[in-house]
């Protein structure tokens, strides 16, 4: 149930909308907008897609509880849970990864369970999680294909496919496809974080944050805001801003203190601004999330041959040397 009140102040107008569960009365999702009444349309635009993203997630933890309680659960149950797994971190891979595979085993052509299963090896692959991320987002390209030769207009499958673009040096093809999934589902706001890492791997860094401002202006309470901070975070660094650096990356690690790759690319920022003892402090945290992550998993990744970019990866490399990441 939506509920909403609205109060002008001159030339404002002031939005207050809450998501209740009509059943239990529970306050499910709750925001407030305050625009300039000329913004009107614009402050509608902004609702639909905040509500949109907000249901999505309560509808899929809502729908996993459910199915844990199932004695046989059907591909659509194994489904949910494995999204709701996948949305926990990706210290859940593994599990989320079993719920696919098992619904992909009742139904083989479960474009859900194919679409999760590229989920989970773009989300390892991307995040530097694994010493061969190339097979990785190989399978991560190959399912969601496959998704979309069963469901072409499968706005997550077409996001999808474009980060294992994105990620395997096709940044431009990367960026069709993720503006081909705001075609068809316009409130798919990763897709737009996704726009923001190719626009980095091009050599176009400074034109990533806006991206992800406008990811976060329509989700900021999003599941997966810490990654698009962390997107900024890197961003900046390969600028050669590490100042606003920091801050984005702290904002990421306050989001979501269990996501490794923001405080290896914190302690680089702190490195190349020669806070030594944080960079240092921010390189520990993260070898205990990951212990086997490298500076060599970085340099050996393939995600870009544009000069500039590899020219501004080698200054994060020995930022985060200074900080005392292993080299390999």
């Amino acid at each position: 149930m939506l509920e909403g009140s609205v109060q002008r102040s001159g030339k404002r107008l002031r939005l207050n909308v809450q998501l209740i569960d009509a059943e239990t009365e529970n306050h499910l999702w709750a925001e407030r907008f305050d625009k300039p009444v000329a913004d009107l349309f614009d402050m509608q635009d902004e609702i639909v897609a905040r509500l949109a993203n907000a249901l999505n997630a309560q509808m899929i933890a809502a729908e996993a509880r459910r199915a844990e309680r199932s004695a046989n659960p059907d591909a659509m149950d194994l489904n949910f849970q494995g999204y709701a797994s996948s949305y926990r971190g990706v210290e859940h891979m593994s599990e989320a990864r079993s719920f696919f595979e098992r619904a992909l085993a009742i139904d083989h052509g479960s474009v859900g369970a194919l679409v999760g299963l590229a989920l989970v090896d773009l989300t390892i692959g991307a995040s530097l999680l694994a010493d061969n991320r190339a097979a990785y987002l190989s399978a991560a390209e190959a399912n969601a294909i496959k998704a979309l030769a069963l469901a072409p207009d499968h706005a997550v499958a077409h996001r999808i496919l474009g980060g294992a673009y994105i990620f395997t040096n096709r940044a431009a093809q990367g960026i069709a496809e993720c503006e081909r999934a705001l075609e068809i589902d316009r409130n798919l706001v990763g897709a737009h974080s996704a726009i923001g890492i190719a626009k980095f791997f091009m050599g176009r860094g400074a034109e990533t944050e806006g991206h992800i401002v406008e990811a976060l202006r329509l989700s900021p309470r999003d599941i997966f805001a810490h990654r698009w901070m962390h997107i900024a975070g890197m961003a900046k660094i390969l600028i050669g801003a590490d100042t606003e650096a920091v801050a984005w990356l702290r904002r990421s690690i306050e989001a979501n203190r269990n996501f490794p790759a923001a405080h290896f690319w914190l302690a680089a920022a702190l490195g190349l601004l020669g806070e030594r003892d944080e960079a240092r402090s921010a390189a520990k945290v993260g070898l205990k999330l990951d212990p086997g992550f490298t500076i060599s998993r970085l340099l050996v990744s393939k995600a870009s041959n544009n000069p500039t970019y590899l020219a501004e990866r080698e200054r994060v490399c020995e930022g985060m040397r200074l900080a005392g990441v292993p080299e390999g």
